[in-house]
């Protein structure tokens, strides 16, 4: 059987767009369809990218302008809530020793690279579009798109989120569940001061954080237990955000005073999902939120999600046949590592809600980062 060629990326995310990037290099043909009209409309305020983000970056040749854009560091502070600097650690280098520990960056601009290196590598594009419905065969996938046109792939990858509608499609069942805790996200100015990861612990909320994403800006994040979503109006959203940051010192109260406009301030549950068993269904696999979500506690998501491309983009340009056994295998070298992620992210956030004291968090995160270090 010859190598097949045609493949459907569903999802513009990062996971989606590296997996084109890396595809497209190899020479395959890739369409890649995104749902919101706008690619880059709900990219978000900021993200922290540890290094094994940054690995996968650079093997998508976009390093050189996330260093450009973002802003590195090495350490993360522990803070009480008056701002006192209680403890400062420094970040391991899961990149590897010539890679920053960490890169924070405004979502937006990360986005705007990745979109930048898919038209690059010459993908084809459609944005403001769905995928309808799915059949399959054994030799591959007829997708029936929104705008009323039908495409052949040799393979379906579905890379369209959390809510993934592919997923629920190809009938895997399972589906993403909130861990009890909640976020609130801006982005803002950065003071000057402001070198690394700060994290309060304590206080009105769970966690007082805030994290450098250029020269310039910075975001910031307060979790909370969650609340019924429906009963916070959007409006008062920067409201909200700013009577918890307030009881915060240090650069906090230099930071909320720019918590202003609640068409900036994001709130977010935090949600668990890991598919188990298979990523696949016949020639449609999973990556990246599709497959598997976690809490931020570290700062993971992304980067897991990232992994996810690079690995299914080398076992599909290094194999002869895509079939069953080779997406099994996809699926059975990414599981225990994300399991890991997955299960340590909501661990450290159960202990806050249980109120434990005692909690072994540094030891856990220790662990947890250390194996990150491997290559995926």
């Amino acid at each position: 059987m010859s190598t097949p060629r045609t493949v459907l990326v569903v999802g513009g995310g990062a996971a989606g767009n590296a997996v084109t990037i890396l595809l497209r290099r190899a020479g395959l043909d890739v369409d890649l369809i995104e749902a919101e009209a706008d690619w880059n409309a709900t990219a978000g305020s900021g993200i922290t990218l540890q290094g094994n983000a940054l690995r996968v970056l650079r093997e998508l040749g976009v390093w050189q302008r996330v260093k450009e854009s973002g802003f590195g560091f090495g350490s993360v502070g522990i803070t009480a809530p008056d701002g006192t600097v209680l403890h400062v650690v420094r970040d391991l280098r899961t990149g590897g020793d010539d890679l920053p520990a960490t890169v924070g960056m405004q979502r937006p601009h990360l986005q705007q690279i990745l979109i930048d290196a898919v038209r690059a590598g010459g993908a084809s594009v459609r944005l403001g579009t769905r995928a309808e419905s799915l059949e399959q065969d054994g030799d591959g996938v007829c997708v029936r798109f929104t705008d009323g046109t039908e495409g052949r792939y040799d393979l379906v990858i579905a890379a369209d989120g959390l809510g993934s509608t592919t997923r629920a499609a190809i009938g895997i069942t399972d589906r993403p569940e909130p861990t009890g805790m909640a976020i609130w996200r801006t982005a803002a100015p950065r003071p000057a001061g402001v070198v690394r990861t700060d994290l309060a612990y304590g206080g009105p909320a769970y966690i007082a954080g805030y994290c450098p994403t250029s020269d310039t800006t910075l975001y910031a994040y307060v979790v909370e237990a969650s609340r019924d979503r429906a009963s916070i109006p959007p409006e008062t959203y920067a409201d909200e955000m700013r009577r918890l940051a307030s009881a915060y010192g240090g650069f906090w109260p230099e930071i909320t005073e720019h918590i202003t406009d609640p068409a900036k301030v994001n709130y977010t549950w935090f949600d668990r999902l890991l598919v188990e068993g298979a990523w696949h269904r016949g020639r449609v696999v999973l990556v990246g939120d599709a497959a598997h979500c976690c809490p931020p506690t570290l700062a993971q998501g992304a980067a897991l999600s990232l992994e996810d491309a690079w690995v299914l983009a080398r076992m599909l340009t290094e194999a002869g046949t895509w079939d069953d056994a080779l997406f099994q295998a996809y699926y059975e070298r990414r599981v225990h590592r994300v399991r890991a992620v997955v299960e340590a992210s909501v661990q450290i956030g159960q202990w806050q809600l249980d109120g434990v004291r005692d909690a072994d968090v540094p030891g856990l995160m220790g662990r947890t980062m250390t194996m990150l270090r491997d290559l995926p």
